[in-house]
């Protein structure tokens, strides 16, 4: 029987003689460190949380990411995002006040939904579900940032199809979320991640600090108009977007900028804007 003659590139070699060797948790972790210092030196600045989003992407190819850092144990602030989808992503869960990355925030465990448009992810997120379907996301992975008893954030991945993550797909996620978790501590710590005026804690981009700090300023001042908590202010503002099809960033704007005023009783409107 004659032979059949295969030709296989440098590069497919290279990838076939990485797959034939078992890859520990040693090799595995300085795998996924190097891509993340690459996109670090791309930047020109020092590793941070930030780089983790760039770096997780083609890491376990996925469509986008984003990095939450949490806030007590609740699911936190947008720190990082990749794309524009991301960025919906995040905001949608936070508005909504449902989705993987509150759940995993809550969960400590992650959380996989290989496709929105399923059953089980239409009846655990109704909200959500056919939001991030109609934003351009058909699947949704987030992980815990987590050490111990600490809640540092939540990693959220997506892809534009629907899909599972491979074994070795969730081994890498897992150890970027691990990375991200060390590194978003180091960076509260001593702000290892700054890489000059332009970025915020951990590498966070500029835009996005503000936007943290937008909503941060929104919920304090509605603990002085409302006489609630933070968490309870938290919860009127989500809400307040959520029923009047609103961005959570527009509405924290307006009542930072004194535009929108919310009311303490429930029974009366929502909000009054001036």
């Amino acid at each position: 029987m004659p032979g059949v003659a295969i030709s296989i590139g440098p590069g497919a070699i290279a990838r076939l003689a990485a797959l034939a060797i078992p890859m520990t948790p040693v090799r595995r972790r300085a795998r996924v460190w190097g891509l993340i210092a690459e996109q670090a030196a791309a930047r020109g600045g020092r590793v941070s949380a930030a780089d983790v989003c760039a770096a997780v992407v083609p890491g376990v190819q996925v469509t986008g990411a984003w990095l939450s850092a949490a806030l007590d144990a609740q699911a936190g602030h947008l720190m990082q995002v990749t794309d524009e989808v991301s960025r919906q992503l995040a905001e949608l869960q936070l508005t909504l006040g449902e989705g993987p990355l509150f759940d995993a925030s809550v969960s400590g465990g992650p959380i996989l939904a290989s496709d929105l448009a399923d059953g089980d992810s239409r009846a655990h997120w109704p909200a959500f579900a056919p939001a991030a379907n109609t934003a351009g996301a058909a699947a949704v992975f987030a992980f815990p940032l987590v050490v111990g008893a600490i809640r540092a954030g939540v990693l959220g991945l997506y892809r534009d199809r629907p899909g599972s993550l491979s074994n070795f797909q969730l081994g890498d996620a897992l150890t970027f979320a691990d990375t991200a978790t060390m590194l978003l501590l180091d960076a509260q710590d001593g702000a290892v991640g700054a890489t000059g005026p332009v970025d915020g804690p951990g590498g966070q981009p500029a835009g996005l600090a503000f936007y943290r700090a937008e909503i941060d300023q929104a919920t304090g001042m509605l603990t002085e108009q409302l006489g609630v908590n933070i968490t309870d202010a938290f919860v009127r503002l989500r809400a307040y977007a959520y029923v009047n099809d609103l961005q959570l960033a527009d509405v924290a704007r307006d009542i930072v900028a004194r535009r929108l005023r919310l009311f303490p009783d429930p029974d009366l409107s929502l909000g009054d804007e001036t």
